[in-house]
């Protein structure tokens, strides 16, 4: 009995963690950002533009079909060495920004929206609809417990020079990107690397671990940290997250490199949703 006390009372304590509490609350702002309007649940479409006129609207053959409720012809987006240019039904046509370097610009058709992205020499159009299945039945994100022995202080080792690194994407297209140098740790014996690159003023971390396709998502996870000053950096994998494509068939995530697959199983952070 007196053991039972004890063990609640730890419990406790563990809970009310400063460290604990701020992770549960990234944990919370994570969901409801994909929850939004506009996050990934609500991303129902991905259509390649070809050049020249690319029809808009909910007729079946278009080339950009829009749910039932928009227009049957909403206009046309048509494509030019490399422009897309979006001509409405009625207004004033608007050349239109992809994502690459981004942010794109935003078409909102009542109350669906549409952007330009660009892979390689590919451009299409993302379809965000607010009421899309993945947004209507999601069921909530599922986390390994937060542990903070899953915070982890790295060796930082800066390249003197970007190094460029080969990253694919899950439509196969590579491009290489760079990496300013990677994190070097040790977790059940073994010493590991990995080789981030940059995003949004952070180290992108892509990799796979011996829990991939087991317990968390098939093709790997995601890792944000910031860019170290020194010579360590903290890598938290109780905030290792899920890519856009463990929750819609329409995302082109990139895909872990070779040298990013662990050894070991990272049981931390994100685990797979639903069938993924």
């Amino acid at each position: 009995m007196r053991g039972g006390l004890i063990f609640a009372a730890a419990m406790l304590l563990v809970a009310a963690s400063p460290y604990v509490t701020e992770t549960e609350k990234w944990r919370s702002e994570r969901e409801a950002k994909l929850k939004e309007p506009g996050g990934w649940l609500s991303v129902a479409g991905l259509f390649w533009l070809h050049e020249g006129a690319n029809m808009v609207g909910s007729d079946p053959q278009s080339d950009i079909v829009l749910p039932a409720s928009a227009p049957k012809r909403a206009g046309v987006l048509r494509l030019h060495a490399g422009e897309a240019k979006y001509e409405p039904a009625s207004g004033i046509p608007v050349i239109l920004k992809p994502d690459d370097p981004g942010p794109p610009d935003v078409v909102n058709i009542g109350s669906v929206a549409l952007t330009i992205i660009k892979r390689a020499d590919r451009m299409g159009v993302r379809l965000r609809d607010p009421d899309a299945p993945t947004r209507a039945h999601f069921t909530g994100l599922k986390w390994f417990p937060i542990a903070e022995s899953w915070r982890v202080e790295a060796k930082w080792v800066a390249y003197p020079q970007p190094k460029k690194i080969a990253i694919t994407n899950i439509l196969g297209m590579t491009d290489l990107e760079p990496s300013p140098g990677y994190a070097e740790f040790s977790i059940k014996g073994k010493t590991l690397r990995l080789e981030p690159v940059t995003e949004d003023n952070e180290l992108f971390f892509m990799f796979r671990d011996q829990t991939s396709g087991k317990t968390t998502y098939g093709a790997g996870r995601f890792l944000y940290a910031p860019i170290p000053a020194g010579a360590t950096v903290t890598l938290d994998f109780n905030r290792v997250e899920n890519p856009p494509c463990a929750f819609t068939a329409f995302a082109t995530c990139p895909l872990p490199p070779k040298q990013n697959w662990l050894p070991v199983a990272i049981e931390a952070g994100e685990k797979k949703y639903g069938t993924h």
